[in-house]
Formats: C-alpha cells, sequence, structure tokens
C-alpha cells in the first residue's frame, strides 16, 4: 500500500522491506512520483493570461492619441530621409560641371541661369540667385546667396517641428494616462464594492503604467530623429555656403575684372 503526503517515501521504504523479508519481489517506486502534482498544474490552469494586443487595449483611450503620434512620426522620418539625401540636395556632378564651366568661360549668365534652373536641387536654387547678380559686386552677390540660402534653409527644416512636438507631446500624454490610471485605481480603493477585489486596483495601475511606457516609447525615437536630421541640415547648409563663395569668387566684378584687366608692357630700358 502507498500512501500520499509528506509520509510518503518512508512508508514505502517501510513496505519494501517488509516485502523483501516475506519473499516478495520489491518494487521500487521513486520518491518524486510519489508526490501528488494535481495541486500545482491546477494552480497554473488557473493564472490569467493576456496577449500583446489584450494588454495594448487595456492602456486606456490615450493610447489611440499616442499611436496616431508614432504614425505620424514614421511618415515624416521616411518623407525627411528622402529628401534630405546629399545627393538630392547637393548633386556633385551639377557642382563640378558648373563651377568648371564658369571658370573655364564656357557659360555666360544666360546659359548659366538656364543651366540653374533645369536642376531641382536646393543648390541649383542658391547658384541661380548668384548668377542673377552676375558682373555685380561679391557683397550683392553674396548677399543673394544668403537670402536664398536662408528660404532653402527653411525648406530643408520643414517637418522638423513635427518630430520636436511628437517628442513633447507624447510624454505628456503618457503622463496625463498615468493621472487618469491612477485615479481610476484610487476610486476602486474608495468604492465599497471593491473590497477584496485587488484585480480592480491592478487595473487601474496596469493602464498607467502602460500609457506612460507608450509615450516613452514615441517620444524617444522622435527625440532621436528629430537631432539628427536637425544636425544634416545644419551640415548641408554649410557645404551650400562653401560652394555659394566659390561662385562669388567666379561671377563678382571684382574676379571679372581681373580676368579682363591686360598685362602692362614692360619697357625696355635703351642699351
Amino acid at each position: 500500500m502507498l500512501l500520499v503526503g509528506g509520509w510518503g517515501p518512508l512508508v514505502g521504504a517501510a513496505e519494501a522491506r517488509a516485502a523483501e523479508a516475506a519473499g516478495e519481489p520489491a518494487v521500487h517506486i521513486p520518491a518524486a512520483a510519489m508526490i501528488d502534482r494535481r495541486p500545482a498544474a491546477a494552480a497554473a490552469a488557473l493564472i490569467p493570461t493576456k496577449s500583446l494586443f489584450e494588454m495594448v487595449f487595456a492602456g486606456g483611450p490615450l493610447l489611440l492619441p499616442i499611436f496616431a503620434c508614432s504614425f505620424v512620426l514614421l511618415v515624416v522620418v521616411f518623407e525627411r530621409a528622402v529628401s534630405l539625401r546629399r545627393r538630392r540636395v547637393l548633386p556633385a556632378p551639377f557642382i563640378k560641371r558648373l563651377l568648371h564651366q564658369v571658370r573655364e568661360g564656357q557659360f555666360d549668365r544666360q546659359q548659366a541661369i538656364a543651366q540653374c534652373e533645369a536642376n531641382t536641387s536646393q543648390i541649383a536654387k542658391v547658384f541661380a540667385a548668384a548668377v542673377r547678380k552676375w558682373g555685380r559686386p561679391a557683397v550683392e552677390v553674396e548677399q543673394a546667396i544668403i537670402d536664398e540660402g536662408e528660404r532653402v534653409a527653411n525648406d530643408m527644416r520643414r517637418y522638423l517641428r513635427v518630430m520636436n512636438g511628437v517628442a513633447t507631446v507624447s510624454p505628456l500624454m503618457g503622463l496625463l494616462g498615468t493621472v487618469w490610471g491612477m485615479m481610476s485605481a484610487f476610486n476602486a480603493i474608495a468604492s465599497a464594492a471593491a473590497m477584496g477585489k485587488p484585480e480592480l486596483l491592478a487595473a487601474g495601475i496596469s493602464q498607467a503604467l502602460l500609457t506612460t511606457a507608450a509615450g516613452l516609447f514615441v517620444a524617444i525615437p522622435a527625440l532621436i530623429a528629430y537631432l539628427f536630421f536637425a544636425g544634416r541640415v545644419d551640415r548641408l547648409i554649410m557645404d551650400i555656403d562653401a560652394h555659394g563663395q566659390e561662385l562669388v569668387h567666379l561671377i563678382s566684378s571684382e574676379a571679372t575684372n581681373r580676368t579682363r584687366s591686360p598685362k602692362k608692357p614692360t619697357l625696355k630700358r635703351a642699351a
């Protein structure tokens, strides 16, 4: 006979010795097999589980605007990643060809303007503004580059405020969801019907934590993307200014006068 419980192994060993004394074959049963595992299995079956979508929807209504911010962030990041490519803003073949042809005298003012207008890059707009001042003093050409450069810089900084706004608003909405969830938790505590029901308190705390996590999950990538694209725009603007200065030294009145001024003949002293 086998007994189940804490004394099961001892009783089982005593019965085995008795069976050997009586000349009967002893059957050795492992002690682990004599432990009843049914309560643990029943407890495991009673543990509630939730899927990922159920956990997300448990965060409350404030998760919807946070998800909307994440969608807007993805669209803006994709658009800026395409628009701020270096070969689109500063196409190297166009820059080298235009500067070389102006330097060699292969282009006049009208041909250079037509070449710039045929290109859709940002530096082509700056070059076109400078070429329209062809033959003017260097100060006027530089001022034209500065004015057009500001307009180009504003165009390249477009939608960067959206990233900064998402990085600022998402944690605030997560904090609002946290306050909302804690209010629900304390209202459940204050309710007489919630006495002895900790799951009502846990629901409010879970909602508070989910909204906070969602807000931070959207805000951190938004801030990183904003800093990355802001730095890229600054580098592109510096390169546009450097190439614009090269063009100033080629088309300003000072540059054209240097190239057109003939060399003064030298008089040989009579022997």
